[in-house]
């Protein structure tokens, strides 16, 4: 019979973290900590608190900022997954100084602030664009329907676009057009077609 090493889930194992050393140099992350604290102006977010000498601490928007715009930079924009991930994920906890916003100061912070922060997220997209720090592999667009007018009929590549147009009987328009004539048609007709909900 075979034999196993042994081992117990009721087992604990405590591990130090430092938190500045889990955001490395070189990583989003730490483009996005650097540009925060260093680089942005966020006083007008600090016009948002009157807790001054009444009131409990608030959140300091350059944290919320940064797990904010981390979350969004990885597809995250729920305020319960951001506060999920706050509780779970080492970089969220390191940007965050181990603090544990509710999600619905989260979520209040993104209402009342978004152009702010819409505007924060793509300058912080553009500088790290320019440091090659987005891989560029994939672009979406979440949660967002967008009206389209390319139906099956026009789309494909160059050849099978050809071949749709002289089924059509246009041999005369191909024989003495380029193809760089079938895009420009093929694109004109298909922008010239109907938007379908």
């Amino acid at each position: 019979m075979a034999r196993y090493k042994e081992y117990s889930y009721r087992q604990t194992k405590l591990i130090p973290i430092s938190f500045d050393h889990q955001i490395l140099p070189g990583t989003f992350e730490y483009t996005l900590n650097y540009l925060i604290d260093n680089e942005f102006d966020l006083s007008l977010f600090e016009q948002r608190y009157h807790n001054d000498e009444t009131g409990a601490p608030a959140y300091d928007p350059a944290v919320l900022l940064k797990i904010i715009l981390y979350a969004y930079s990885r597809g995250i924009i729920f305020s319960r997954q951001i506060e999920q991930c706050c509780r779970q994920n080492i970089i969220f906890m390191a940007l965050l100084a181990d603090t544990h916003p509710h999600f619905t100061t989260i979520a209040d912070f993104i209402s009342s602030s978004s152009e702010e922060i819409i505007e924060l997220f793509r300058d912080v997209l553009l500088i790290c664009d320019e440091m090659g720090l987005i891989g560029k592999e994939m672009f979406a667009v979440d949660g967002c329907k967008m009206p389209s007018n390319a139906s099956k009929e026009w789309s494909g590549t160059k050849g099978e676009l050809k071949k749709r147009q002289e089924k059509r009987g246009r041999e005369s328009f191909l024989d003495g057009e380029t193809t760089d004539a079938i895009e420009a048609v093929a694109c004109r007709d298909a922008l010239a077609m109907p938007v379908v909900d």
